[in-house]
């Protein structure tokens, strides 16, 4: 069988579903990949699976200028002429989407977060939810990472209920992903932000917080791994970040593929996110028994149960952060130590790689068997 795994961007096709092509080439499949080119893609075919360059502008939000990807999913798909496609991201799954219906390829989708257009609400969020109605009517299958994003589409009857599953992100590989027991607690304690450098990302109210409790604190070291993404309109500058750290604010860690190497040295994991489909990273945080600061919104709240495996706190709030993170410094180790334990069960139990691979599999298996 020929399947197509289509996002914005190659990097999230090889973080976030590596697993998954692994598994399905090994059942005898032909793997395919669609996404913009960087760095990522060259790695997605040094692992056997063919990769083809198409051009998003992740930008831009003029549907009258988008409607040239259409046509050049409608190339890509033709020529490559899968049985089933898989996208990701909301451009593929709006416009890959409507080119593989021309086609009469069936398609299976990831709604893995609505992004800032449905944060902001504007008239490119109505016409998003119009494209969005127009272009799932062809899906075969629709999984949702959260029920606040399922129950949104359902209520704008932008989908068909049918189609819909809800699936636990796109899970953490949990014997990768493991906890080391820290040997000294009496060094530095150690929070750590990782993402990309996104006001969406709360990487401001995360600062905010910070210029509070280092004013009353000693001995915290504040932690920000990830890249800027100047692609996104909502990200901050360099000069933002040589200002944080001119200030002594922050140690900025650069970025990497190896994020587990960070997450075992540091004591609390934070993301003030202001929404998320279902977060990557707090599901390795947890699998590596990381106790966990995160917003009480979609995608952050479906991770960390508030006081179990972590603390919530009120989104775009820098004083309720930095409370909650006072208190996380506060707690006693064993404390901190049954929190990150939880955290670990959870992830095992819930959003293990494995339970993910078995829905995708399910879906694409069955939805061929129908062709």
């Amino acid at each position: 069988m020929k399947i197509v795994f289509s996002s914005n961007i190659s990097w999230s096709i090889y973080n976030f579903r590596r697993g998954l092509l692994n598994e399905l080439k090994k059942d005898g499949n032909i793997i395919f990949t669609v996404a913009l080119k960087d760095e990522f893609s060259e790695k997605l075919e040094n692992l056997g699976f063919t990769h083809t360059n198409v051009f998003i502008n992740n930008n831009s939000k003029n549907p009258i200028k988008d409607l040239y990807l259409i046509y050049q999913y409608y190339k890509i798909y033709k020529k490559i002429a899968p049985d089933i496609i898989c996208h990701n991201a909301i451009k593929p799954n709006i416009y890959g989407t409507i080119a593989a219906g021309i086609i009469g390829i069936p398609t299976i989708n990831n709604i893995s977060g609505l992004g800032t257009l449905f944060i902001k609400k504007s008239l490119s969020t109505r016409i998003a939810k119009l494209l969005y109605r127009i272009s799932q009517r062809k899906a075969s299958k629709i999984f949702f990472q959260n029920n606040d994003d399922l129950n949104l589409f359902l209520k704008n009857k932008l989908i068909s209920k049918d189609k819909c599953l809800l699936i636990p992100g796109s899970g953490v590989d949990t014997s990768k992903f493991f906890p080391v027991k820290k040997t000294n607690y009496q060094d530095d304690f150690k929070f750590l932000f990782v993402g990309r450098l996104l006001y969406d990302k709360g990487i401001r109210e995360y600062i905010d917080a910070i210029k509070i409790i280092k004013s009353k604190n000693k001995n915290i070291e504040f932690q920000i791994l990830g890249p800027i993404y100047s692609n996104n309109t909502t990200s901050i500058s360099q000069e933002n970040l040589n200002d944080w750290l001119g200030a002594g604010l922050i140690n900025y860690l650069g970025e990497t593929d190896d994020v587990l190497k960070y997450m075992v040295e540091a004591d609390c994991l934070v993301l003030p996110s202001y929404r998320e489909g279902l977060s990557k990273v707090l599901i390795e945080g947890s699998s590596v028994a990381l106790p966990i600061i995160t917003t009480n919104v979609p995608g952050c709240k479906d991770v960390v149960i508030d006081n179990v495996t972590g603390f919530l706190c009120e989104v775009k709030n820098s004083k309720d952060l930095a409370d909650k993170m006072v208190k996380m410094i506060n707690l006693p180790i064993e404390e901190r130590l049954l929190m990150g334990d939880n955290g670990r069960n959870r992830a095992i139990n819930v959003f293990d790689e494995q339970i993910i691979i078995k829905h995708y599999k399910d879906a694409i298996y069955s939805t061929f068997e129908k062709k």
